[in-house]
């Protein structure tokens, strides 16, 4: 079974205005570049979205997310 420990977490906050395409496609870049998977997602009353990625934990040679 996986544990928090077998895996990186990265926050990251979309600001209000992000088209749903938009932020669709950045976080699919980061899923691509990265290696991140969506973890949770919360969509505030005011249009913010709050994203966690995570990846299994290993070297850190591939890049952290980028906004």
């Amino acid at each position: 079974m996986d544990t928090p420990g077998d895996y990186e977490f990265a926050p990251l906050r979309i600001p209000p205005g992000t088209s749903r395409s938009a932020a669709a496609t950045m976080l699919s870049l980061q899923s691509d570049i990265g290696g991140w998977e969506l973890a949770r997602l919360q969509l505030h009353a005011d249009g913010t979205r709050k994203v966690i990625l995570r990846r299994r934990a290993r070297l850190s040679y591939l890049p952290k997310p980028v906004v």
